[in-house]
């Protein structure tokens, strides 16, 4: 099935370029020159992944984004100036799935693309019948994994991940106790040998733990370990 990827983007040279190496790979592409108007039409008509503009008249992207997390669970790629990095940490802590910074190469932007398309897939692919689902379930203590359906709850509550968000903590649920490092953890959520920085890795960290003690402020499972990692605790 052909993925489909809307573009936001003020400048309308980038989404002029990028739609047309985008088609090229085969991919479906929709155009949005400001966040107002893109808002209402990826919730909805949902595309495979959107690919925001951080700084854009209006409504930029992180407000775009955080709108759309509101409604939406779908993959999200920032595009960021060089310097940015402070927007670049805000958008990851909001719910972004990846971020590359201006100006970039289209085949990076490919490569990041199919990645998240890969992992999108990995954690739905297995959604078909309670037999799969059994098989594929993952139980810690109060936390359960539904990796064929890509659910998570704690202590019963429902908690709602992203694909990379999911993929983390994954890696580190499957053997508590063991800690895993910036570079593992990396591995889990981002292949192909694509460069991802320790405080893209840390950034996930600190959304999943806000996200699980909105359902319970005591959450302690997430360890870090300073100059070493992350490990995930049953206590």
């Amino acid at each position: 099935m052909t993925a489909t990827i809307a573009l936001v983007d003020d400048d309308r040279n980038i989404l002029a370029s990028v739609s047309i190496a985008l088609q090229a790979e085969g991919f479906v592409t929709r155009l949005y020159s400001d966040g107002e108007t893109a808002l209402k039409a990826l919730i909805d008509n949902p595309p495979d992944i959107a690919i925001l503009d951080i700084k854009m008249p209006r409504m930029d992207g992180l407000e775009l984004l955080r709108r759309l997390r509101e409604k939406s669970m779908i993959p999200v790629i920032f595009l960021t100036s060089k310097d940015d990095e402070l927007d670049e940490a805000l958008g990851l802590a909001m719910g972004a799935d990846d971020y590359i910074a201006k100006p970039f190469s289209q085949r990076l932007l490919i490569a990041r693309i199919r990645a998240i398309l890969r992992r999108t897939e990995v954690s739905t692919s297995g959604s078909a019948g309670e037999e799969a689902s059994a098989e594929t379930s993952l139980t810690r203590g109060r936390l359960a994994m539904d990796t064929a359906r890509h659910r998570v709850t704690w202590g019963g509550q429902n908690v709602v991940l992203t694909v990379t968000e999911f993929l983390i903590l994954e890696t580190l649920a499957q053997r508590p106790g063991i800690v895993k490092t910036r570079n593992q953890l990396m591995d889990a959520a981002y292949h192909d040998d694509i460069y991802v920085d320790d405080r893209t890795i840390d950034s996930h960290i600190k959304r999943v733990r806000r996200k699980f003690r909105q359902v319970d402020p005591e959450f302690d499972a997430i360890e870090t370990l300073y100059g070493a990692g992350y490990r995930f605790s049953e206590d």
